[in-house]
C-alpha cells in the first residue's frame, strides 16, 4: 500500500468495477467521518447527486475538457443536492426511496461537516484531474483478473470498447497502444473472457502509470483486504487520516465475517456482507481451466506485477 496523505479532504475510491470499490467505500464510511456519494460517473447517475455530463462508461475528464464538469463536482463536493432536478427523474417508489437515501446523506454531509467520500470506479481516467482540481485522497483498488473476469461472466455484464473507442482524448493520453484490440473486442462483446481481461489490462496499465506519477495515490488489493480486513483497513484509515473507531471495526468485522454468504447475491450487486476469505476462491470454481489460461494471456504482462503464481 503506497503512502497517502493525511488530510480533511474529499476521497475518491476507484478501480475496476467489481473490484471491491463499493466495499471499501462503504468500510471508509464506517466511522462516520465522512458522508458516502455513489458513482456520479455512472451513465445511470442520480441526476440528485451529479447534474454533469456523463455520456460514456469511463469518462475521462483533463484539462481540455473540464470546463463543463468541474461546476457540477464542485457542487457535489459541496454536498448540494440537486432536489429538483431529482424530483423530475423520479419513476418508482425505489427512485424516490433512493433520493431520500441520498438527499439524507448529502445533508448531513453538510450540517456535521464530513468528508465526501466519492465511490466511483467510472472516475477511473479521471483520478488524476480530480486530485488535482479538488485535492482529493485517491484509492485504488485492484483484484485479481480471474476473479474480475469470472464476476463480469456471472453477472453476464458484457463490456462495449465503444465508450473508450468514442473519446478521443483519452485515446490520445493513454489508450492508442489499445486501439486496435478495442476495434476487435467491440466486434465481439459476447466474448465476456476475452473482453473482460483487456479492459483489466488496459485499466491496471494505466493505473501503474497514475501510480508512478502520483505517489501520494493509495493502491490496496482486494485480496489482501480479504484475507485481513483488521489490518488492513486499520492502515487504510491512518492512510486516509480518519479515525480507525471501535465502531468502525465492528461494522468491517460484521461486513466480511466468516458467518455471512459465501458471496454476494446476484440480485445484490452492491451488497457488502460476504464471507471475505471464502469469497476469494469463488473464481476458481465459476472459470474453467482453458478461461483461466486464456485470462493469464492476456493480462500476464500486467498481472505479473501485483500478482505471482501462487496467486493462480
Amino acid at each position: 500500500m503506497k503512502a497517502g496523505r493525511s488530510s480533511h479532504l474529499p476521497i475518491l475510491v476507484t478501480g475496476a468495477h467489481r473490484s471491491g470499490t463499493t466495499w471499501v467505500g462503504k468500510m471508509l464510511t464506517a466511522s462516520s467521518e465522512t458522508a458516502y456519494i455513489s458513482e456520479p460517473f455512472n451513465r445511470w447517475r442520480r441526476p440528485g447527486v451529479y447534474s454533469g455530463p456523463i455520456q460514456h462508461w469511463y469518462t475521462y475528464v483533463c484539462s481540455e475538457n473540464a470546463a463543463e464538469f468541474i461546476h457540477p463536482y464542485q457542487r457535489m463536493l459541496s454536498f448540494r443536492y440537486q432536489a429538483l432536478d431529482e424530483l423530475r427523474s423520479l419513476h418508482s417508489f425505489k427512485d424516490a426511496m433512493r433520493m431520500a437515501r441520498d438527499a439524507r446523506s448529502f445533508l448531513s454531509g453538510r450540517i456535521f461537516n464530513r468528508r465526501p467520500l466519492i465511490k466511483d470506479p467510472f472516475a477511473f481516467f479521471s483520478a488524476p484531474w480530480i486530485a488535482e482540481t479538488f485535492g482529493c485522497a485517491v484509492v485504488i483498488t485492484i483484484r485479481h483478473p480471474a476473479a474480475f473476469v469470472s464476476s463480469l461472466k456471472r453477472l453476464d455484464w458484457p463490456f462495449d470498447f465503444s465508450d473508450l473507442i468514442d473519446q478521443p482524448l483519452l485515446i490520445q493520453d493513454w489508450l492508442a497502444p489499445y486501439y486496435p484490440q478495442m476495434l476487435e473486442a467491440r466486434t465481439n462483446m459476447a466474448d465476456l473472457i476475452g473482453n473482460g481481461s483487456l479492459l483489466w489490462k488496459i485499466l491496471y496499465q494505466v493505473g501503474t502509470q497514475f501510480l508512478e506519477a502520483n505517489p501520494q495515490f493509495i493502491f490496496v488489493k482486494h485480496e489482501d483486504l480479504s484475507l485481513d480486513p483488521d489490518s488492513g483497513f486499520k492502515l487504510l484509515y491512518s492512510r486516509l487520516g480518519l479515525d480507525f473507531t471501535p465502531g468502525a471495526q465492528k461494522i468491517i468485522r460484521n461486513s466480511s465475517a466468516s458467518g455471512n454468504p459465501k458471496e454476494i447475491a446476484r440480485h445484490d450487486i452492491y451488497g457488502t456482507r460476504v464471507d471475505s476469505q471464502a469469497n476469494l476462491k469463488n473464481w476458481k470454481r465459476r472459470l474453467s481451466s482453458e478461461e483461466m489460461i486464456r485470462i493469464r494471456e492476456i493480462t500476464g504482462e500486467i498481472a505479473s506485477s501485483y500478482y505471482g503464481d501462487d496467486d493462480w
